[in-house]
């Protein structure tokens, strides 16, 4: 296994498109390592630098003690995943599995050997002699991670593998690859641009944007304390609420101020002044029964089961998402009070969305 470095990547399409800024990363030997944004934010094109199939504008990639940039893709030494399984449909799993162990030439007993291994550590051993196009999504993605496992390669590049999969199966594959590394303890970095799977699978979380790494860090850090707006809005579901306002100092402490709401704040909230973004997550959205907080209105709810999502609209055009339990009675046009967990708040820059201490 290998611990994997990028410096300063760049990556330009022509003159105008830049799709990686600047990407320095460090990926430790081992390390369960995912990258996540919306469509177009540069982390696909950052997996294939890692993998060569892309040769960066300038910048250095490193995998170990050696200098890759320049290497192509088959002399890295890595296994790929792609979205697109591309298993030979004339083949069986035996020899879809057992095909990159061929091309090396090596042994059939040996073959066989390894290619038995890697399937009963992925529950595929009784599908060995069946043809692709007879297994379900999910035990073609077995198949398809068995092929790549079998070359015992240096690091696990996966490009969004469980996008083509329904919900169900998602959720299974997400604590398949999860036990998978635990039992290799290899090196993952993981592609995908689904929040769930980042936070439930990820050691470390790379959040990328507009080419650029905007914060990385283990997932509940991130999901705690965003560093940027975008950041904050990324994750979550339903999203954190954002509420536009300006900041002030006043005696023993700052207030923010916004259309209907008017929250003082304590000697440890933020010390800039002007105009900011006040974030807050719906968990953080307390309903009251007594005459603590604002007024509201519900005007939507959404129950999830466990717990019941509540629209509140609380004047001026302006509303926020709470989250309720399942037990208590709501219904559209009830007028309800909240409050907020002050020492849950985030505020941000209205200027370029950065977190204000």
């Amino acid at each position: 296994m290998a611990s994997i470095r990028l410096e300063n990547l760049v990556k330009s399409f022509g003159e105008t498109v830049q799709a990686v800024r600047g990407v320095s990363l460090e990926i430790a030997d081992g390390e369960f390592v995912v990258l996540v944004g919306p469509s177009g934010c540069g982390k696909t094109t950052t997996l294939h630098l890692i993998a060569g199939l892309e040769r960066p504008t300038s910048g250095e990639v490193w995998i170990g003690a050696e200098r890759v940039t320049d290497w192509e893709p088959g002399d890295r030494n890595l296994g790929m995943v792609f979205q697109s399984l591309a298993l030979f449909p004339h083949m069986t799993v035996f020899d879809n599995i057992a095909f990159p162990l061929m091309i090396k030439k090596v042994p059939p007993a040996e073959l066989g050997e390894r290619v038995r291994g890697v399937a009963t550590t992925l529950h595929v051993a009784h599908l060995l002699d069946k043809r692709p196009s007879t297994l379900s999504g999910g035990e073609a993605q077995r198949v398809a991670l068995a092929r790549t496992i079998v070359v015992k390669p240096a690091a696990f590049l996966m490009d969004e593998p469980l996008s083509s999969l329904d919900a169900k199966l998602r959720v299974e594959m997400r604590t398949e690859l999860k036990r998978l590394h635990a039992t290799l303890r290899a090196t993952f970095v993981y592609v995908t641009h689904d929040q769930a799977e980042a936070m439930t699978m990820a050691h470390r979380i790379v959040v990328m944007d507009q080419g650029r790494v905007q914060q990385t860090g283990p997932p509940l850090a991130i999901y705690n304390e965003p560093a940027n707006y975008f950041v904050a809005g990324f994750f979550g579901i339903p999203a954190m609420n954002f509420i536009d306002g300006e900041l002030h100092q006043a005696s023993g402490g700052s207030v923010f101020q916004a259309p209907a709401l008017r929250l003082a704040l304590t000697r440890s909230g933020p010390s800039a002044g002007g105009p900011a973004t006040l974030g807050v997550r719906p968990e953080h959205v307390r309903l009251s029964d007594g005459a603590e907080g604002w007024p509201a209105a519900v005007s939507l709810i959404e129950p999830l089961g466990d717990e019941t999502l509540v629209f509140l609209d609380y004047g001026g055009g302006t509303s926020l998402v709470a989250k309720a339990s399942a037990e208590d009675r709501l219904a559209v046009g009830d007028r309800r009070r909240f409050t907020l967990r002050t020492d849950k708040l985030v505020f941000f820059a209205s200027s370029d969305g950065r977190r204000i201490a």
